[in-house]
C-alpha cells in the first residue's frame, strides 16, 4: 500500500500516505512500530507516553491562552458588538476542548483493538491482495482528495490571522491551533483509511466475482473452492469492519458534530461581521470565509461518501451473486458455495451505524447540511434585533 508505483497519481499518492504516517508519528497520535521483517504494527508504550503529553502540551498552551485573554480583557470587535455569538464561541470551545481530549484518550485506549486491526489488514495485503495487482481509482481519488483538503485546511487559520483587521493572536498561538486542529483531522483520515483499505479489497473481491461469471457464461469450469475462499475472505473484511468502526464509533460521531456546529458558527460570524460592523473586506467576504466553509463541508461529505461508497461496494456484492441464477447447467459444488455467498451477504452488510443513533451515508449528509441551515437560520432569527 505505501510502495511507490508507476503513474503521476500514484506517486502523490504513495507521498500524501507518506506524509499522513509520518506526521501522526511527529504528533503522537499514531502508537506503532512499524516491524518490516514481520510486516505488522507493534504497538509502542512509549509511543503512547508521547501522544499523552504532546496532545496535552498542546492543550494546556491553547486554553492558557483562552484564559490569558479574558483576563486582559481581549476580545474581538465581532464578540464585542455580539454578545450572543461570543457565548457560542465560548462554549463551542469547550465543547471542542472536551472532544479533543475524548477522541484522543479514546483512541489511545482502543490502541490494543486498532493494532490488531491493522495488522489484520497488512496481512490481507500482503498474503491475497497484492497492490501492484489492480489499481483502485476510488481508494488514489480520495486519499488524493483528502490530501488536497488538509493542506487547504491547514492555510485556513493563517488566512484567518493575516486577513482579520482585528486580529490579535500572536503567531505562535496560531501555529498551537494548528497542530491541534491536524491531530484532530490526521485521527479521523486513520479511521476513514481503515474504510477505504477495506472498500478496496471488497472491490477486488466483486472483481473476481465479475470475471468468474464471464468466465461460466462462456462455458468455462469455475472453482467451487475459489468461491469458498472468497466467502472466507469476505468473512475477514467484515469483521475487522465491524471491529474498526466499533473502535472509532464514539470519536466519529463527536467530530461530525463539532465540524457541523463550526460551520454553523463561521457563517453566523460572517453575518455578524459584514452587516453589524460593515468591516469586512472584499477578499475576507468572497473568498478567505468561502474558502474555509467549503473546505469543511468538502471534508465533511468526503468523509460521508467513503462510508457510503463502502456500503454501496457491499450491496454491489449480493447483485453480482445474482448473475450466477442466469446461468445453466453449473456444477452443484459451485452453485452451493454461491447460495452460501449470498445468504452470508444477506445477513452481514456493511452499514455505519455509529453509537446505535446515527445511520452514516449521503442520505444522512444531506439531512445534516440542511439541519445545518436550518440551525444557522433560527439563530440569524433569535438574535436579529442585534444585527
Amino acid at each position: 500500500m505505501f510502495r511507490p508505483r508507476c503513474g503521476l497519481r500514484q506517486k502523490f499518492v504513495y507521498v500524501i500516505l507518506k506524509s499522513i504516517l509520518y506526521s501522526s508519528w511527529l504528533l503522537g497520535i499514531f502508537p506503532f512500530k512499524y516491524e518490516p521483517k514481520k510486516r505488522r504494527l507493534r504497538r509502542s508504550m512509549w509511543l503512547i507516553l508521547f501522544g499523552i503529553a504532546m496532545s496535552s502540551s498542546l492543550l494546556i498552551l491553547m486554553v492558557k491562552q483562552s484564559v490569558e485573554d479574558q483576563e486582559h480583557g481581549i476580545r474581538l470587535d465581532v464578540f464585542q458588538r455580539n454578545s450572543l455569538l461570543h457565548q457560542i464561541s465560548s462554549l463551542m470551545g469547550v465543547v471542542g476542548v472536551v472532544t479533543i481530549c475524548t477522541v484522543h484518550m479514546r483512541t489511545l485506549w482502543r490502541s490494543k483493538h486498532l493494532e490488531e486491526i491493522y495488522n489484520g489488514l497488512l496481512l490481507l495485503e500482503a498474503k491475497y491482495f497484492c497492490s501492484d495487482a489492480v489499481e483502485c481509482p476510488a481508494f488514489d481519488g480520495y486519499v488524493f482528495q483528502k490530501g488536497v483538503l488538509i493542506v487547504v485546511g491547514l492555510l485556513a487559520p493563517w488566512m484567518m490571522h493575516f486577513g482579520m483587521p482585528d486580529s490579535k493572536l500572536p503567531v505562535l498561538n496560531v501555529l498551537v491551533v494548528l497542530m491541534v486542529k491536524l491531530g484532530t483531522l490526521l485521527l479521523a483520515i486513520h479511521y476513514h483509511l481503515g474504510v477505504v483499505i477495506i472498500y478496496r479489497f471488497v472491490w477486488l473481491i466483486n472483481g473476481e466475482l465479475l470475471s468468474l461469471v464471464c468466465s461460466l457464461r462462456e462455458h468455462h469450469k469455475g472453482s467451487s473452492s475459489r468461491v469458498r475462499f472468497l466467502l472466507k475472505l469476505n468473512t475477514i473484511l467484515v469483521n475487522l469492519y465491524s471491529r474498526l468502526a466499533d473502535c472509532y464509533d464514539c470519536q466519529t460521531v463527536l467530530m461530525m458534530a463539532v465540524f457541523l456546529a463550526a460551520n454553523i458558527i463561521v457563517c453566523f460570524y460572517m453575518i455578524v461581521y459584514r452587516i453589524s460592523l460593515s468591516k469586512m473586506s472584499f477578499f475576507v467576504m468572497l473568498i478567505m470565509f468561502p474558502l474555509a466553509l467549503a473546505n469543511n463541508f468538502m471534508d465533511f461529505w468526503l468523509s460521508i461518501k467513503v462510508c457510503d461508497l463502502l456500503q454501496k461496494t457491499g450491496t454491489q456484492t449480493s447483485m453480482i451473486l445474482k448473475l450466477f441464477s442466469d446461468i445453466e447447467n453449473m456444477d452443484k459444488d459451485l452453485e452451493r458455495s454461491i447460495s452460501d455467498f449470498a445468504l452470508y451477504c444477506s445477513h452481514r452488510r456493511f452499514k455505519f451505524l455509529h453509537c446505535g443513533l446515527l445511520h452514516v451515508n449521503s442520505e444522512m449528509g444531506f439531512e445534516m447540511f440542511v439541519a445545518s441551515v436550518l440551525y444557522l437560520l433560527y439563530l440569524v432569527q433569535f438574535d436579529y434585533m442585534n444585527l
